[in-house]
């Protein structure tokens, strides 16, 4: 069995697509993100413009149906409800190969320009998704810049540039990818590529947060100046 919640719903079982009606879909999609649940907690998440007994019956209209479709996929006993099966879930497959790249692992890098597999569940509104979304954004901001630098440490500077632009483009605010990519131009010996960066840096964060840069990134910009010889990114980014 399969569950895909980037980019759009669905549940696959034997090859078969399962159909399922929205508030099943919402059960489902919630105990692939979340795991094992209180029944209470989650009537109260998927049905929270109700009373506390609507929002239970609901559950159990929502557990029937999903198991009407695929026989055993949710579970409900001594108040906790959790998937029945097994499934391959792409959110955790996701999730487990960013934390493979930010512990080191360089053989599950791999740079897709930003376009990544698709946000969680684009088409859906409910307050619930605010959380697991905003995890998904900051662990994919992580692992752009780390896969920057991994990729800059293998001379690879033009797949580490794009790793740290995609990360740019995702957050332009994000001064930890402003400083990725200035260090892969000096790691490179681009000084005036990284000075045009900085300046791009500079600009952004006084006209949007009426602010400088800190004193990290400008002193990364001193000691090319200053004559700093080539090097790696983590050279550079330590020694500033």
């Amino acid at each position: 069995m399969s569950i895909r919640m980037l980019g759009a719903f669905a549940v696959d079982v034997d090859g078969r697509s399962v159909a399922l009606p929205a508030g099943a879909q919402r059960l489902v999609a919630l105990l692939a993100l979340r795991g094992r649940t209180g029944r209470s907690r989650l009537a109260g998440l998927l049905w929270s413009g109700t009373t506390e007994h609507r929002a239970l019956a609901s559950l159990r209209t929502g557990i029937w149906r999903v198991n009407q479709a695929a026989p055993g996929l949710v579970v409900s006993a001594h108040g906790i409800v959790e998937l029945g099966l097994a499934a391959d879930v792409d959110v955790t497959d996701l999730i487990d190969r960013a934390h493979a790249v930010l512990q080191g692992a360089t053989d599950t890098i791999s740079v897709d320009g930003g376009a990544g597999p698709g946000e969680l569940l684009p088409d859906w509104d409910d307050p619930w998704l605010d959380a697991e979304r905003e995890r998904l954004h900051q662990l994919r901001l992580h692992v752009l810049e780390a896969a920057a630098g991994q990729l800059a440490e293998q001379g690879r500077y033009g797949l580490a540039l794009e790793s740290a632009l995609a990360a740019l483009r995702a957050d332009d605010l994000r001064e930890s990818a402003h400083r990725a990519v200035i260090s892969i131009h000096l790691a490179e010996g681009n000084v005036a590529e990284a000075r045009r960066a900085f300046d791009l840096c500079r600009r952004t964060f006084v006209e949007e947060l009426g602010i400088e840069p800190s004193s990290a990134v400008t002193a990364m910009l001193g000691r090319a100046s200053a004559g700093h010889p080539r090097g790696s990114l983590h050279s550079v980014t330590r020694d500033a």
